[in-house]
Formats: C-alpha cells, structure tokens, sequence
C-alpha cells in the first residue's frame, strides 16, 4: 500500500473529468525527500498522485479522483487541462541514470492498478515530454518504455504511412498518434523521438513514421 503524504496542491477536477491519461515524469532532484518537500510544499504549487522512491517505496500525495498539478500547460489527442484528465506519477530520477528494478517494479504494479480502476488503456500512459514537448524531457531517454509496452502498460509504436513521407505528412502522423501540443517541426519530431527511438538523429527518416 502507498504510504500516505497529502499535499495541499490539488482540486476538484473541471467539467467534470475522470481521468483517461497516466502521464510519468522524473523528479529531477538530487533526492526523493527533495522532491517529496517540494511536491507537498504549496508556496511551489505543484504536485503529482504518486511519487515512487529509487527502492521502490510509493507515496500518495494526491487522490486519485482529485486533480494534482503535474502536467502544467499540457495537450494530447486534441485536449488541454490535462491535469484534469490524468493522474500523475513522478519517479525518483536526475534524468541521467537508468530507472532502478525496484521503481519500475513498482511502477508496474501502480500502473496496473490505475489502469484496472479507471479503466485506463495503454494508449492513455505517456510522459510528460510528450504532452509538453517543447518544455519537458521527462521520464526521458534513459526510461524503459519497451518494458512497458512488454506487459500492456503502454502502447508499442505502429507504422503510419502517410504520402511521401515529408515533413506535413509525419505531422500528421504524429497528431494521430497523439501528439497534439502546437510546436514547430524540429520540436515534434524530438518529441516523438524521445518517446520511440531517443537514440536516433539526423534528419527525418521512414523508421519516424512507427510511433
């Protein structure tokens, strides 16, 4: 069971919402209590659901029928407030060093949950960098979305095929995978990237069509 550690940052979720989304993000602390001090301090007005610790001990900040305040100035598939449409898990992570077995063990377990509760699908779990491209990097290159995708706690890419494969055409492919925050070009295509292929640079190519 979470440990329970209330934050004051939080509300009633708008028009009536229920969440759809799990969106992840890294702390980018140098200490889970750093992050946990922050996340429950109201002068910093931000918060998450969950916080999952480097070994594997998971926090409650939020419940889950109220709206924390993770996403910030957020879109996917077409909708804004994500904040009222998801909830919210922050990961114990610099962003410079690979998720530790435990916390992803962990995770996996808070994801299946979630999911079964709300009767979330795997195309609903994404991360912060993907609803917010052009301000957030996390959970980033170094999270093991394939582990995910493994045991349908996340939707695995599929080939789009859209024209002749140019710049308009992965737009488009891109909005219908999700992807639907207004930033330019290069921006998308860091972000869809980043999510699929982090390893990959250059210009774009077919393999950024399966996303």
């Amino acid at each position: 069971m979470p440990t329970a550690c209330p934050s004051p940052n939080c509300g009633p979720r708008r028009g009536g919402l229920t969440p759809t989304l799990v969106a992840l993000h890294y702390t980018a602390m140098n200490s889970a209590q750093a992050a946990l001090e922050r996340l429950c301090d109201a002068s910093a007005e931000v918060s998450a659901h969950y916080l999952i610790t480097g070994r594997g001990e998971v926090m409650q900040l939020v419940d889950e029928a109220a709206r924390a305040w993770h996403a910030g100035v957020s879109a996917w598939e077409g909708h804004d407030d994500i904040n009222s449409r998801s909830i919210g898990i922050e990961l114990d992570n610099r962003g410079t060093h690979p998720f530790a077995e435990p916390q992803m063990a962990a995770l996996e377990e808070l994801l299946l949950g979630i999911m079964s509760r709300w009767q979330i699908a795997p195309e609903g779990v994404i991360g912060h960098s993907d609803i917010a491209p052009d301000r957030k990097f996390d959970p980033g290159p170094r999270f093991d979305w394939r582990r995910l995708e493994r045991q349908g706690l996340a939707a695995a890419p599929s080939p789009r095929a859209y024209g002749a494969g140019d710049a308009k055409a992965f737009v488009r492919a891109a909005r219908e995978a999700g992807f639907s925050a207004d930033v330019d070009f290069g921006t998308l295509l860091s972000a869809t990237r980043l999510r699929h292929a982090p390893w990959r640079t250059g210009p774009l190519c077919t393999d950024d069509f399966t996303l």
